[in-house]
């Protein structure tokens, strides 16, 4: 695939992960750089969705460690079970916070962010990385984000 992307104006959210994920699927396809497609997926996802932060920490050691990303300076190191990205991380499962502030311990990279996704990337059943997006409004992430979000990680 080349390096365009398509993107289709004025249609459903579902109809966008719909158009976008076959193009991300032919974007990864032939590239075994896990980085490399991470910053195109999160490149990709940014320009679709115009997110206000969206990226992949990485598991490293006992430490979730800031990988490619879009969007303002972000924390580099979260520790296992803290914060959204902690949690979804030792919880293995994706987690959807409709409200940042009233979730118990959330690490506030960005005050400008409001709601939040954050989808755990699995290798044999082991949690690798996550992948964080975070919304500047409130209630932004629903489960149509996280079937298609999850979708898009396991193609990593």
């Amino acid at each position: 695939m080349g390096e365009n992307l398509y993107i289709p104006e004025e249609v459903s959210k579902e109809e966008l992960y719909k158009s976008l994920y076959p193009q991300l699927k032919a974007l990864v396809a032939d590239e075994s750089d896990l980085i490399a497609n991470m910053a195109n997926i999160t490149s990709a996802l940014k320009e679709a969705f115009d997110f206000f932060w969206i990226g992949f920490y990485r598991v490293i050691g006992d430490r979730l460690v800031l990988g490619p990303f879009q969007g303002p300076i972000a924390c580099t190191s979260i520790a296992f079970g803290k914060g959204v990205c902690g949690s979804t991380w030792k919880e293995a499962k994706t987690i959807i916070v409709p409200d940042v502030d009233r979730f118990p311990g959330h690490i506030a990279c960005s005050s400008q962010s409001r709601s939040e996704i954050v989808v755990p990337l699995k290798h044999n059943d082991i949690v690798v990385a996550v992948l964080d997006v975070d919304s500047n409004q409130l209630n932004s992430f629903d489960e149509i984000d996280s079937y298609w979000l999850e979708k898009i990680c396991a193609l990593l």
